[in-house]
């Protein structure tokens, strides 16, 4: 009889379908549908490097409606576990699509080591998905997102838990490169399995519909940092493996439960994977493709919720790393990206730009990263291109202030979407990585071609469960003064760097902790909460406590 290995993930809904991703232990046929039979969907699971998957289209919902589900395997009832301690699964259509109720609530975060088995032994404190689980399983009536965003390091192939490191090592010789960090597909799954089966993730995961994206450690720290970097990286005998490993993981666990069901039907490698008894051939020469040539592949997707618009954006395996034409985005990213954002004017009151990287950093960050992409490319002579390429791996110098072209274009794309008569209310970047969560505003220069009319805001929050050192504290907190904006000017002279398209100021934060965001959207109005897994005292369970809340509308 077939178990179900991981999940269900509620990936998608609309008015009237969804998709439901799980892994399941031998092939079988997977089927979801409602106790009352009024919605259902079935698949046939595919095969992955001995894996089996499926992902179900479920049809038959209604739009504005809360739908309880169940998970069978070949006809047998898997999901829910019996003795669930967890309200049932439920598949919530978007009330917007019903014209009754425009309101949209979209949580964000990033960056989650998963959670140990006891809450008490967490070293990094209350994981904040684990915290809001544990708050709208307790209440069923309690305020919950329409959609989860997970804006990057979902897992973390080079930063392995005890528990891993001592499976890895039973594994294979931990002495040999990468040593204890993951290798292949196997212990990809092996993350996925440690982060997603933790009972209070599993439930949320299969009941708050969510959308995924990579980041650097889905695969490794600083990936894609720079041509340099990765000719190094290339040039070790276990990083093909890992890296083929990476993308062929992140396209079954993450990647696919992103894509609407019209996007799936018209998928090819979706198809070729499902059409053979076994698809790893098909997916890893996918994956090698992917590899050879970025820009044949496109990570990033839009998702259209009522009135809200998110674009959520590969800002990790689209980029151009040459010296002479870095870019964030390779050409046919940023048409994509433009295209998408101002499509169908006036159809839309809010846009989301999701982007794990964030494009508004302190000054002093933003300033020492264009300084140093600067003295890469060469403007200081050989020597200072040496040191400007050693700094930028020390120091993670890749956020979109690295590729400074890029960050004008993207100026300039949300003045263009923010702007004229059909101009939403809102244009609100979200992203995560840096580990503190802050609310920055920029201002373009009155002699800019476009300016926006709609309230643009840069929402940056992480983590959602991970360590936030003393040092990294000090140095945002100094990062955001008016002594380092100082500082990162006399940086800026040095490597004569041109004035950016923008300014901005930092309006909250910065706030430190495990942590997520949460907009909610209802008409032209936005408004902004931010809060924090926390314990009132040492026996107490985790909350999560209100940090800041502030209306974004103009």
């Amino acid at each position: 009889m077939p178990e179900l290995r991981l999940g269900p993930l509620l990936r998608y809904a609309d008015g009237s379908s969804a998709t439901v991703w799980v892994e399941a232990s031998r092939p079988c046929t997977a089927e979801v549908r409602a106790p009352d039979g009024t919605a259902k969907g079935t698949a046939r699971t595919f095969q992955i490097a001995g894996h089996h998957y499926a992902l179900v289209e479920v049809t038959g919902l209604t739009p504005g409606t809360s739908t309880p589900y169940e998970v069978f395997l070949d006809g047998t009832r898997v999901w829910p576990p019996p003795g669930s301690p967890f309200p049932p699964s439920a598949i919530q259509t978007p009330a917007a699509e019903t014209g009754t109720d425009g309101t949209v609530r979209v949580a964000f975060g990033s960056c989650r080591w998963a959670a140990p088995p006891a809450a008490e032994d967490d070293p990094v404190g209350p994981d904040a998905l684990d915290t809001l689980a544990a708050r709208l399983a307790a209440d069923p009536t309690a305020e919950r997102p329409d959609v989860l965003l997970l804006l990057g390091d979902q897992v973390y192939a080079d930063e392995v838990s005890d528990a891993t490191r001592r499976w890895l090592s039973a594994r294979r010789d931990l002495r040999e490169p990468p040593g204890d960090q993951v290798a292949d597909y196997e212990e990809y799954t092996r993350l996925y399995y440690e982060s997603w089966l933790d009972p209070e993730i599993r439930w949320l995961l299969s009941t708050v519909p969510n959308c995924m994206v990579f980041d650097d450690h889905d695969v490794i720290d600083d990936w894609n940092t720079s041509a340099a970097w990765l000719a190094d990286m290339r040039a070790t005998p276990w990083w093909r493996e890992r890296l083929l490993s990476g993308l062929m993981s992140y396209w079954v666990y993450q990647h696919l439960g992103n894509l609407t069901p019209a996007e799936l039907a018209a998928d090819p490698v979706y198809d070729a994977v499902r059409a053979t008894a076994d698809g790893t051939d098909v997916l890893r020469t996918f994956a090698a493709r992917a590899d050879a040539d970025p820009a044949a592949v496109r990570w990033s997707y839009r998702r259209d919720f009522g009135r809200v618009r998110l674009l959520m954006v590969d800002s990790r395996a689209a980029r151009v790393l040459a010296e002479d034409a870095r870019s964030m985005l390779d050409p046919g990213e940023a048409a994509w990206l433009r295209d998408q954002a101002l499509a169908a004017p006036g159809s839309y009151d809010h846009l989301l730009i999701g982007t794990s990287l964030p494009w508004l950093l302190p000054h002093l960050v933003h300033d020492v990263e264009g300084w140093d992409a600067a003295l890469c490319r060469g403007v200081k002579g050989a020597r200072w291109a040496r040191f400007g390429e050693r700094l930028r791996r020390a120091a993670d110098l890749e956020h979109w202030a690295a590729f400074p072209a890029s960050f004008d274009a993207l100026a300039a794309l949300v003045a263009e979407a923010g702007g004229g008569t059909d101009a939403p209310a809102t244009v609100c970047v979200l992203s995560g990585d840096v580990h503190h969560a802050y609310v920055a505003e920029p201002t373009w220069p009155s002699g800019a071609p476009v300016r926006p009319t709609a309230r643009v805001v840069q929402l940056t929050c992480s983590p959602v469960h991970n360590s936030v050192p003393l040092s990294i504290r000090l140095g945002f907190r100094f990062g955001w003064s008016a002594v380092a904006r100082a500082l990162g000017r006399l940086v800026a002279r040095h490597g004569r760097l041109p004035r950016a398209a923008v300014d901005w100021r930092r309006t909250g934060g910065p706030w430190f902790g495990n942590q997520l965001m949460t907009l909610t959207l209802r008409g032209r109005s936005a408004r902004l909460r931010l809060e924090r897994a926390a314990r009132t005292g040492r026996d107490t369970r985790p909350a999560l406590r209100t940090v800041t809340e502030r209306d974004l509308s103009l």
